[in-house]
């Protein structure tokens, strides 16, 4: 497949992936067409050798894994990436009364660029729990239809808005979605879509996305715009190199986990045990006692994937001068002293071997230092399950837009990166380390 169909295929996949839900349940699916067979955290595990499995927690975080030969696993691949990307979420009480106009209340989740949000087609997804005959049942839906705009100001009435105009979330950014005020509008358009009675409409999980669909661009179709680059295109490419390659010495795992971009302070978040109860099982399953998973955990590394910043066209003056990253110049691979990005000599040389053996171009980024970055997993990650780690991405523009740009050369370039990675294996050996 070439650079641009897989840039097209990816495309194809960002533009399902209305919400954190949708994402996790259109991986879901593609493990499912793969042979992957479905854990449940609430069962007793019973793995076996040369099978392929995933767990998912709270429909919005997801692992999968593959087993081996278990009595031949020397180390475990991880690829840890993230399904949330910074939008508004609609508040429980949803109505804001207004004689003249249905609006919503929603709040901003993560560091969301405010402006690109307004005058944009917008629709909603997420999840709905619904009562079915007294028991509690998880819907997703996703209205995938023009309901609402935030509409900006006309500069005849805000003549500031050129002139770094600060938006306040609770009176700049509240969603227009019709005329009068009909306070039952969601909940009435909810049982509506799901073809039930208003009052069985328990609670949702509910969140504006950008209707825009992405598209390949430019001369030769370098570029790739769409919404949620940041990290849905990590999490696509990771899944598809985790699909295609398999490792006779380590436990390959596909990591994709939910509120990255609020701190990862959740169940399903980073920081949660989600990761380390998933490993911990998979060796318990296997009767490993807790010196040899210590000794497997040793030699083992995990690629935190999440997009860099590329240089900006109109700013190149906001970036490193020697460390800068560029579209279509390979994956990036990131640094930072206080370790918001956790590289260090070791595993970037490590990143560098994998590049050159799967023929994968590569760069690094650096913040300026007198500019605060921001932060990744894999940091977070080490408080519970220690290894040697790497932060990388694909560079883009605009990250936190509702519509971003990155490359499209490099999704092959990572996609060949991961690949080589899950059909590896670390070894370490004292001071010496082999990729075998």
């Amino acid at each position: 497949m070439s650079s641009n169909a897989k840039a097209e295929s990816m495309i194809k996949f960002l533009n399902g992936c209305h919400s954190v839900f949708h994402a996790t349940s259109q991986i879901e699916e593609e493990l499912k067409d793969a042979g992957f067979i479905k854990l449940r955290e609430t069962d007793n595990w019973k793995l076996e050798n040369n099978r392929y499995y995933y767990v998912m927690r709270n429909d919005t975080s997801i692992i999968a894994f593959k087993i081996p030969e278990m009595i031949q696993v020397r180390s475990l691949n991880i690829v840890a990436s993230h399904s949330d990307s910074p939008c508004f979420k609609i508040k429980p009480v949803s109505n804001i009364k207004d004689p003249n106009y249905t609006k919503l209340n929603v709040e901003v989740y993560g560091g969301a660029i405010l402006s690109t949000w307004l005058d944009r087609p917008l629709s909603i997804a997420g999840r709905v729990i619904v009562n079915e005959e007294g028991r509690l049942v998880s819907k997703l839906i996703d209205f995938d239809e023009n309901m609402a705009i935030i509409p900006n100001v006309a500069i005849h009435q805000n003549r500031e808005v050129n002139n770094g105009y600060k938006w306040n979330p609770q009176v700049d950014l509240i969603p227009l979605v019709g005329l009068a005020d009909n306070e039952n509008f969601l909940v009435n358009k909810i049982a509506e879509e799901l073809g039930i009675v208003s009052s069985d409409v328990c609670s949702y999980d509910l969140f504006l996305y950008n209707r825009q669909e992405g598209y390949t661009w430019g001369s030769q179709g370098e570029f790739i715009s769409a919404a949620r680059l940041d990290d849905l295109a990590c999490a696509y490419t990771s899944l598809q190199a985790f699909k295609h390659s398999f490792s006779e010495h380590s436990v390959n795992i596909f990591a994709v986990f939910d509120n990255e971009e609020v701190g990862s302070m959740s169940r399903q978040g980073m920081a949660s045990t989600f990761l380390e109860d998933v490993i911990n099982r998979i060796f318990a399953s296997f009767f490993f006692n807790s010196s040899d998973v210590a000794s497997i955990l040793a030699n083992s590394f995990m690629i935190s994937a999440d997009n860099a910043h590329a240089v900006h066209p109109n700013h190149p003056e906001l970036y490193d001068s020697t460390n800068q990253a560029k579209l279509n110049k390979g994956v990036v691979i990131k640094f930072n002293a206080a370790q918001s990005y956790v590289t260090d000599a070791v595993s970037q040389a490590i990143i560098q071997r994998l590049c050159q053996n799967g023929d994968a171009k590569y760069q690094y980024y650096a913040n300026r230092s007198d500019l605060r970055g921001g932060g990744t997993q894999a940091a977070i990650a080490n408080v519970h399950v220690s290894l040697m780690a790497a932060d990388i991405g694909l560079p883009q523009l605009a990250m936190h837009s509702s519509f971003e740009t990155a490359g499209s050369q490099d999704v092959d370039e990572m996609i060949k990166l991961l690949t080589e990675f899950y059909n590896s294996t670390i070894v370490v050996d004292g001071d010496s380390i082999a990729i075998v």
